[in-house]
């Protein structure tokens, strides 16, 4: 029995690695140039957590709902201050940002319902995650031992913030559950579907205006901005076509019907494993 969890890590991992190994350039590009597509998965994923958490807050008391109420408005006051900022599509991090991103995307996995997709977006190193990954498979293509090691950095403060991010994140989560499992469960409800505030599908990237700063340095020509990569450039709102936004909502249906179903097998995997415990995803 003491190999059986490690056997779950393994075939979880491993395969995770791989897809990420292999499509990790492939998704970068998605993101950068087909926003539309991939926020309107993003958005499905996101809400398809939210079943779980309901279901693990039945019967939902007061406080729960107070909590969701503070937190969602919370993560929607988060997203419109974030609209009033000049932020590129997706910029990239230095180290101490990929540890954060790194962290942070270990700290979803073991929040019920959670999106780490959107708290790598909210921290704007979505990009930079995948490039990271990227660059490192293309170093090791390359055969050349400096280029592994430059590479190498980036990955590594990313793992250095998975495994804490793993370490800490599931102990405070399982003290808050079996002390505050309403009103904890209730703040993840609130941060899952306000995140949705967030991910608006239809904005696209602009050439930077003349005179403005990208990444520390003026743009004082056109050619200037026309060189600058999409993903450090500014986005903008604009008007989708009808089949833009049916191809959209199909996506969102799409996405949150695979979280759905990812979250009845985990339950599932879960209620086998651990029996009645209080505090398990059920």
């Amino acid at each position: 029995r003491r190999i059986r969890p490690w056997l779950v890590l393994a075939c979880v991992g491993v395969p995770a690695v791989v897809a990420i190994g292999l499509l990790a350039g492939t998704v970068r590009d998605g993101v950068l140039e087909h926003r539309w597509i991939a926020y309107s998965l993003f958005i499905g994923l996101t809400l398809g957590g939210a079943p779980t958490l309901w279901a693990m807050l039945r019967p939902i008391p007061a406080r729960a709902i107070v909590a969701t109420v503070i937190s969602f408005v919370g993560m929607v006051v988060l997203a419109l201050v974030q609209e009033t900022q000049p932020a590129a599509t997706d910029g990239g991090g230095g180290l101490g940002g990929l540890f954060v991103a790194g962290f942070a995307g270990a700290a979803a996995m073991v929040l019920p319902g959670v999106s780490g997709g959107y708290l790598l977006l909210v921290l704007g190193q979505y990009v930079a995650v995948l490039d990271s990954i990227d660059a490192f498979k293309i170093a090791v293509r390359s055969g050349e031992l400096a280029a592994v090691v430059e590479a190498a950095w980036p990955l590594a403060a990313i793992g250095v913030g998975v495994l804490l991010g793993i370490v800490l994140v599931s102990n405070v989560v399982r003290w808050l559950l079996e002390r505050h499992r309403a009103i904890t469960l209730g703040v993840l409800l609130g941060l899952l579907l306000g995140a949705v505030a967030g991910l608006w599908p239809f904005r696209a990237a602009v050439l930077p205006e003349v005179g403005s700063v990208i990444r520390g340095e003026t743009i004082a020509t056109m050619s200037e901005a026309e060189a600058v990569e999409l993903k450090y450039r500014p986005t903008a709102v604009y008007t989708p076509s009808g089949m833009q936004l049916v191809g959209a909502i199909g996506l969102v249906l799409a996405g949150g019907l695979a979280s759905i179903m990812l979250g009845r097998f985990g339950r599932e995997a879960d209620s086998d494993r651990l029996g009645d415990d209080p505090i398990a995803p059920s």
